[in-house]
């Protein structure tokens, strides 16, 4: 073992914006429908409360840090039910990790363009959480960073594909796959906590959307949860969330973000709405980026400090 129908034209407005410094993976060629870079260009309208929540990131926060004792990360194989192949995730153990220990588990999803490989190669997760364990600010846990395209090929498809229904089905079956495939053999492979109070899900862009969809849909599986940026394959609310008051009853952490410079923070927006409607407490954190690696790296930074952690009086 170890070492839902989507409208593809909303769908259209998730691939990102250049990112300054490294290259996103998920910038749209010049062969992406002209629509994918045309909606991000707009402005987002902002309401009042549209602002930041929480203290940006310091500098330095995801780069390596002297002293610092550095996690490791490797590839963990695993059998997939719903592709009948054998399918690769990343997996972040922290410094000090011990299999005389368990740890909290955080499924940690990309986007629509990424691949199991964006969250340490462009995001640089690996080195956040190091750098805020290493400080007491977050607790010592187990990432997976699974390829949440669940298809026997699932490699990231070239840009005049990338809004195919074959390829944008492959997420909304990997909520399946995640459920009966990867964390069984994640539980049976680490020492992990393996119940929901102890295990969260989070994801950028397409992949929040399918953190929002699954954790939402799994309240018996996960406790924590996170969209970042997210894509217009999140469901609506009314289908999230069709009993608030049960949202209200299990869940430890609803944390949502979008940049005010993202011409998708519509879909965020709309969540962060009738939550506040219906009284189900959340993080709502509007940073001043737009669909890009400094808004997750900033949001993964937060959240990474609030994931797990005991209850406050």
């Amino acid at each position: 073992m170890r070492a839902t129908s989507l409208n593809l034209g909303l769908l259209m407005c998730a691939i990102p914006f250049v990112c300054a410094a490294q290259r996103n993976p998920e910038l749209p060629s010049q062969q992406a429908p002209e629509q994918v870079r045309a909606n991000l260009a707009g402005s987002a309208v902002l309401a009042p409360d549209d602002v930041r929540a929480l203290a940006a990131a310091p500098a330095g926060f995801a780069e390596v840090q002297p002293g610092v004792a550095q996690g490791r990360v490797e590839e963990f194989s695993y059998d997939s039910a719903v592709t009948g192949t054998r399918r690769k995730a990343n997996v972040y153990l922290p410094a000090g990790y011990s299999g005389q220990r368990r740890y909290p588990v955080l499924y940690l999803l990309h986007g629509i363009a990424g691949n199991h490989e964006e969250w340490r190669g462009y995001v640089h997760a690996h080195t956040i959480l190091d750098n805020l364990i290493a400080a007491g600010k977050a607790v010592p846990m187990i990432v997976v960073m699974p390829n949440g395209r669940a298809l026997a090929d699932d490699n990231p498809p070239p840009a005049g594909r990338m809004f195919t229904p074959a390829h944008v089905e492959g997420f909304t079956r990997f909520e399946p796959e995640l459920l009966a495939s990867l964390i069984p053999a994640i539980d049976r492979s680490y020492p992990t906590r393996a119940e929901r109070g102890q295990r969260a899900i989070a994801g950028l862009s397409m992949g929040g959307g399918q953190a929002l969809n699954i954790g939402l849909g799994h309240l018996d599986t996960f406790a924590w949860i996170a969209g970042f940026s997210s894509a217009p394959n999140t469901r609506a609310s009314e289908v999230l969330l069709p009993e608030p008051a049960q949202v209200r009853r299990q869940l430890q952490l609803l944390y949502l973000s979008c940049g005010n410079k993202d011409g998708l923070i519509g879909v965020s927006q709309t969540l962060h709405r009738y939550l506040k409607q219906h009284d189900v407490p959340h993080v709502w954190n509007v940073d001043e980026y737009g669909h890009d690696r400094e808004s997750w790296a900033d949001n993964l930074y937060n959240f990474a400090q609030r994931v797990f952690q005991p209850a406050a009086d």
